[in-house]
C-alpha cells in the first residue's frame, strides 16, 4: 500500500511539473510585449528592468518597498564612489517614482505628506538633477549612449520632473526664485537666468506646464525634441501685446560640478529661460543640446476660450461697441530682421480660423527662424472700402512705431495673406489706382461733387488709395473679385434687416452716401441705403468690377489660391461661395487650385501652398544665400 501511496505522488508531481515551470515564456502580442519591455516610472507604477537591476545588485528592492525615501539616501551615497551610469538613471527613476508616490498619498488626504508643495516636489528635483548627470554628466566625461534606451526616457524624467520639482506654489502653481533648495540627500542652490526670455518674468501672469495637456482640435502638436520642460507662459496685457497671448517657453537647469555636491551642499544651478519661438539649442560642457519646445499647446490654450471662436459673427452681426473696433493683433514680440506674415481673415469670421494654417507653418524651422506673423481683426460687416482703409493704417502705424527710422529691411518685405473677403483688403493695399475707383462710381471729379470738404476727404480716403511700400508680397485665397453669386439681392437685404453698425459708422456713411446718391453710379436697390460689405461683394458692385481689373504696384508679386468643389474643369466650378471665374486674376505669379470647399484655410493643400510661396519669398531676399 506505502508503494502504491509513493507512486501515485511521484505521478502527481511529475503531472504538477509538466503545468507549469519556475521560468519560462508566455506568447503575447507585440503591444503587450512592447509595454513589458518599456514600462517605466512614466507610463505607470511599474519601475523600469534597468532600475530593477541596478536595486537588485544591491539587495535593494524589498527595502525599496518598505522604505523608498531610505534606499534612495543608499543609492546616492554609493553614487558619489561608483560614477556608473546605470545608478544615475536609477536614482532619477526611483525620485521620479517617489514623487508621484507622495503626490497620490495627498490627493488621496493622507495627511503623511504635503505632495507638490512640499516632499514631492523635492523628490521631483532630484529625479531632475539625476538624469541632467546620466545623460551630460562633466565636462570632459564620455557621452552617453543616445542609443541607449535610458538615454531616451531619461530625457522625459529630467523634462516632467523639472516642471514637477518647481511646483511649489499653492495649488501645484510653478514658483520660480533665487533660492536654496533643502533637498533629502542634501541643498541646491538655484539661481534665474533671464537673459534670454524678451520681457522681464513680472509681466507674466503665470506658467503652467504643456505636458499637462492634450491639444485637441489641430491636426499636428508642434514639438522639438530635447530637452527642458515646454510651458504655457501666459503673458500680461501690453500695448505691444494687448491680448495678453499664451507663449511657449521652455525652462532648462542647468547643474554645475557633480552629485557629491548636493550632500556637501555645493551644489549649484541655473535656471534658464528660453523663449520657443526663437531658441532651439543651448551648449552644455562643449555639446550643443537640444531644447525640448511645444509652440502648439499655449495656441489651443489661449483658444480654449468660446468667446473667440464667436467673435467673428459678433462682430458681423453685433452694434455693441466692439464692432467697431479693428485690431492688428501681434502674437510674439517683434524682432528686427525678421518679415511679418500678415493675416487677414474673411466675412464673419475671425483670426482664430487661421490657427490650422499658423500652427502647421509654425512648424517650419525655416519659416519660425524668419518670420513672424501676424493677424488683422476687423468688424467684416462693415463696406469694404472702409474696412481696407482701417487695415491699411493699422499696418502702418505698426510700422512706424516699430521701425520709426526705416532701418529694419526686414520689416519691409511684408507678406499679407487675404482670405475672401480679406483677399479684397490684401489686394487694395497692393494697389495704385488713381481715379479708377473712383470713377467707377462717379462721372465727376472729386472736386466737382457737390459735398463738404469732410465728405470729399473721406471719399478721397477710401478711393484715392496708395500702395503700402512695405508690401512685397500678397496671397489671395477664394477671394471674390468679381463678387460672390450668393450676394444676391434678397442675401443683402436679410443681412441689411440683422447687421447693426455702430452709430459713428451709421452716422458717417449715411453722410457720405445718402447725401451723394444723385451723384454716383449706384446700383438701384442700394440707394438711399447704408453699404455693408456684402453689399461690396455683389457681382453688380462697379467698384469691385474696376478692382478686379487693377494690376498690383511694381516690386510687388501677388499669388491665387482658388478652392473649387469637386470634380470636372475648374474654371467651370466654384466653392460654394465663389466661383473660379471671380476668384481668378490675371498676372499673378501662380495660380493654385485645392478642390475643396470655400473655407480652406486650414486644408492641407492650400496650407503647403502657403508654405512653398513662404519659402519662396525667404529666398529671394537679398543674401538669402547666407541663411
Amino acid at each position: 500500500m506505502r508503494v502504491f501511496r509513493l507512486f501515485y505522488c511521484v505521478i502527481l508531481v511529475l503531472i504538477l511539473a509538466g503545468c507549469a515551470t519556475p521560468v519560462g515564456v508566455n506568447k503575447v502580442g507585440l503591444e503587450e510585449a512592447y509595454r513589458e519591455i518599456n514600462a517605466n516610472a512614466l507610463n505607470g507604477d511599474e519601475l523600469s528592468s534597468d532600475t530593477k537591476v541596478v536595486l537588485r545588485r544591491f539587495d535593494l528592492l524589498e527595502r525599496y518597498e518598505k522604505d523608498p525615501a531610505a534606499t534612495i539616501a543608499l543609492l546616492n551615497e554609493k553614487v558619489s564612489k561608483d560614477n556608473r551610469r546605470d545608478l544615475r538613471f536609477a536614482l532619477a527613476e526611483l525620485s521620479f517614482h517617489y514623487g508621484e508616490k507622495l503626490n497620490k498619498l495627498t490627493s488621496q488626504g493622507d495627511g503623511s505628506s504635503n505632495g507638490s508643495n512640499g516632499r514631492a516636489a523635492d523628490y521631483f528635483l532630484m529625479s531632475a538633477v539625476y538624469a541632467y548627470h546620466y545623460l551630460l554628466g562633466a565636462a570632459g566625461e564620455e557621452s552617453s549612449n543616445p542609443y541607449d534606451r535610458r538615454f531616451r526616457v531619461a530625457c522625459d524624467f529630467y523634462n516632467r520632473a523639472l516642471g514637477k520639482g518647481l511646483a511649489t506654489g499653492q495649488a501645484g502653481q510653478l514658483e520660480f526664485r533665487d533660492e536654496t533648495r533643502d533637498l533629502p540627500i542634501g541643498s541646491l542652490k538655484i539661481s534665474l537666468n533671464k537673459v534670454s526670455l524678451p520681457w522681464p518674468l513680472e509681466d507674466f501672469v503665470s506658467f503652467v506646464p504643456a505636458d499637462d495637456y492634450a491639444v485637441r482640435g489641430l491636426t499636428i502638436r508642434n514639438r522639438t525634441s530635447g530637452l527642458g520642460a515646454p510651458l504655457v507662459a501666459l503673458h500680461k496685457k501690453t500695448p505691444e501685446l494687448p491680448n495678453g497671448p499664451a507663449l511657449p517657453v521652455t525652462i532648462f537647469l542647468r547643474l554645475t560640478g557633480d552629485i557629491s555636491d548636493l550632500a556637501s551642499g555645493t551644489a549649484q544651478a541655473s535656471l534658464e529661460f528660453h523663449f520657443g519661438f526663437e531658441e532651439t539649442e543651448v551648449l552644455v560642457n562643449g555639446r550643443t543640446v537640444p531644447l525640448e519646445t511645444d509652440s502648439t499647446t499655449p495656441l489651443a490654450y489661449k483658444l480654449n476660450e468660446s468667446f473667440v471662436w464667436e467673435l467673428g459673427f459678433s462682430k458681423f452681426f453685433s452694434a455693441l461697441k466692439h464692432a467697431k473696433e479693428q485690431e492688428l493683433i501681434l502674437i510674439q514680440p517683434y524682432q528686427p530682421g525678421r518679415i511679418p506674415v500678415v493675416f487677414v481673415h474673411g466675412t464673419a469670421s475671425s483670426p482664430v480660423w487661421w490657427a490650422e494654417m499658423w500652427n502647421t507653418l509654425n512648424s517650419d524651422p525655416v519659416l519660425r527662424k524668419h518670420c513672424e506673423f501676424w493677424f488683422f481683426m476687423y468688424n467684416s460687416s462693415v463696406m469694404l472700402a472702409s474696412s481696407a482703409d482701417a487695415f491699411r493704417n493699422a499696418l502702418t502705424k505698426k510700422v512706424s512705431e516699430l521701425d520709426p527710422g526705416g532701418q529694419d529691411p526686414g520689416l519691409r518685405q511684408m507678406v499679407i495673406i487675404g482670405h475672401s473677403q480679406g483677399g479684397l483688403l490684401t489686394k487694395m493695399s497692393v494697389i495704385k489706382p488713381g481715379d479708377r475707383l473712383w470713377h467707377s462710381l462717379s462721372d465727376l471729379s472729386l472736386e466737382e461733387l457737390k459735398a463738404d470738404p469732410p465728405v470729399k476727404e473721406q471719399l478721397r480716403k477710401f478711393f484715392f488709395i496708395e500702395p503700402l511700400p512695405f508690401v512685397t508680397r500678397a496671397v489671395y485665397i477664394a477671394t471674390p473679385f468679381r463678387g460672390s453669386f450668393l450676394a444676391k439681392n434678397w442675401v443683402r437685404n436679410l443681412v441689411r434687416r440683422f447687421v447693426s453698425l455702430p452709430k459713428d459708422i451709421l452716422t458717417g456713411n449715411l453722410r457720405i452716401f445718402g447725401d451723394l446718391m444723385g451723384q454716383l453710379k449706384l446700383p438701384r436697390e442700394l440707394r438711399g441705403k447704408v453699404p455693408t460689405s456684402v453689399d461690396s461683394m455683389s457681382p453688380d458692385n462697379p467698384v469691385l468690377k474696376t478692382l478686379a481689373e487693377l494690376p498690383v504696384v511694381p516690386g510687388v508679386k501677388s499669388h491665387s489660391i482658388i478652392a473649387v468643389k469637386g470634380e470636372g474643369d475648374p474654371t467651370n466650378g466654384n466653392d460654394g461661395v465663389v466661383e473660379y471665374k471671380s476668384a481668378h486674376q490675371d498676372g499673378v505669379e501662380s495660380e493654385f487650385i485645392v478642390r475643396t470647399s470655400h473655407s480652406c484655410q486650414g486644408n492641407p493643400l492650400t496650407i503647403e501652398e502657403v508654405r512653398r510661396i513662404l519659402l519662396e519669398h525667404i529666398a529671394s531676399q537679398p543674401g538669402a544665400e547666407e541663411h
